[in-house]
């Protein structure tokens, strides 16, 4: 446990002090790409323009032959590539294989003030935030950083579950967490091999009345997983997201997926395929009544103080917080998309 008096203090002579509240920044799809395949890496910019975070994945589904060319493929791109308004994240191989220090003290050395989010996979309790933190700042300072790198925890084993309330609350330089299915299920011994989504055999059975048929209700396997990470996010201001959704020829099913986990409370999920980011776009853009009814709150309250009354409703400084949140999320979006703007009144 950090004491509070030392929970913003920088963990190294000379590292930029931590986000005291993390940006605001619109992120509905985390973009994964092979930063060792060199045709994707020649397209990065094309797809900054179109997703709202790009991830060079050094992690799973990278062989590990390839793990230092995708490794330097990364600080190639991201060298060579203007990302605009999109954030640049990596996901680093984890803690306990042999590329991960190299991953961090390569990267951030060399396009570290290009970095935005280290995702860090199969947490498995704040100590391992605490480490990444440490080793993280003391790179700050030796590059001379002026902004911290975020961390974003996946959420995979049956450890990091049980932890997750420590976790989110590990350091000040966490962004979010992301659940991760397919690990997680291997961790628990479930009995599916999907990368996300339900299972046909996992369901309700309707009460038995006579001798006809009984309805059967497919059930999400991951209903308790995210709620129970939604809550340690947002106890503690930080983002919760849902993770792959491996079937690409099913959008109906990816789309369904998406809204469960965005009702539930996750402000994004990852995108693997190019045909998954308009889901994420439709499925996590705020919704275009919400944003005018929020522009109207700061509207009328324009620094934030006092209180009104909309459509007989009061408003005071909490809900102007919350609208403003919805706001400057809306503007980004306009910002990248004409058709938003238009949509928002923006």
């Amino acid at each position: 446990m950090i004491v509070p008096s030392a929970y913003y203090r920088p963990l190294a002579l000379g590292a930029p002090a931590p986000f005291r509240e993390p940006p605001v920044k619109v992120e509905r799809m985390i973009h994964f790409v092979p930063p060792h395949v060199e045709k994707i890496r020649a397209r990065a910019a094309d797809l900054a323009a179109h997703v709202d975070v790009v991830l060079g994945n050094l992690e799973d589904a990278v062989p590990a032959d390839a793990k230092e060319a995708a490794r330097a493929g990364f600080i190639q791109m991201a060298q060579a590539t203007d990302f605009g308004a999109a954030g640049l994240w990596i996901r680093m191989n984890a803690l306990d294989s042999p590329w991960a220090l190299d991953d961090v003290i390569e990267i951030v050395g060399a396009v570290g003030d290009k970095l935005d989010v280290i995702m860090l996979p199969k947490v498995e309790g704040a100590w391992d935030i605490h480490y990444l933190d440490r080793l993280l700042a003391q790179l700050e300072a030796r590059h001379k950083l002026q902004k911290p790198i975020m961390i974003h925890a996946i959420l995979e084993t049956a450890q990091g579950v049980m932890n997750v309330e420590e976790i989110a609350r590990a350091s000040p330089r966490m962004h979010g967490m992301s659940l991760g299915p397919a690990d997680l299920a291997a961790s628990r011994r479930m009995k599916t091999t999907r990368v996300g989504g339900g299972h046909p055999s996992y369901g309700v059975l309707a009460d038995k009345e006579g001798d006809g048929p009984r309805a059967f209700s497919q059930s999400d396997l991951w209903h308790y997983t995210i709620a129970k990470m939604v809550d340690a996010c947002a106890a503690n201001g930080i983002k919760p997201f849902y993770g792959p959704f491996g079937d690409f020829s099913d959008a109906e099913a990816c789309e369904a997926q998406f809204r469960n986990a965005f009702l539930l409370g996750c402000v994004g999920a990852w995108t693997l395929h190019p045909s998954q980011v308009a889901i994420a776009k439709k499925v996590f853009s705020p919704d275009v009544e919400e944003v005018r009814f929020a522009k109207r709150i700061v509207d009328a309250m324009p620094d934030g103080t006092g209180a009104v009354m909309l459509d007989g409703k009061m408003q005071d400084d909490a809900t102007w917080k919350q609208a403003k949140v919805i706001v400057d999320l809306a503007r980004q979006i306009a910002e990248r998309e004409p058709e938003a703007a238009e949509r928002y009144g923006l």
